[in-house]
């Protein structure tokens, strides 16, 4: 019904967080600080990822939801909402189906960051080998 709504809950966050990160990491760069404003630039670089990944589920199974006439343009937008029956069944949907469809993405997301961090840390060592 809407389970959609917790992956977007938590891309909002993802987006928000990045936005205030690359803010401070100006002023850090702005300050002189520039180890500390690496260390962000990553940390932004691997949130806008995760970002990017809850935003694009999030936006398809919107598109789902429209698809089968769960979600109109006119009130109440989720069908669901039009009884308390429903309502009920709706939010509970969110708290089981959404959350844990969101707390996948974000372990996919941790995955591939360690599997990146692993391979950014190998690359140094082979170059240097090869000097």
């Amino acid at each position: 019904m809407c389970c959609f709504v917790a992956p977007m809950a938590e891309a909002i966050v993802t987006t928000v967080t990045t936005i205030v990160l690359e803010h401070t990491d100006k002023s850090a760069k702005q300050a002189g600080e520039l180890q500390v404003a690496t260390k962000k630039q990553t940390v932004c670089k691997n949130l806008k990822v995760l970002s990017k990944m809850l935003w694009g589920g999030s936006v398809l199974l919107a598109f789902e939801h429209v698809w089968h006439g769960e979600l109109q343009a006119f009130y109440p937008f989720l069908t669901a909402a039009s009884s308390p029956e429903a309502m009920s069944q709706m939010w509970h949907e969110v708290a089981t189906v959404g959350t844990s469809m969101a707390g996948l993405v974000t372990v996919a997301w941790a995955a591939l960051m360690a599997v990146r961090s692993k391979f950014h840390k190998a690359v140094p060592a082979e170059v240097e080998a090869h000097k």
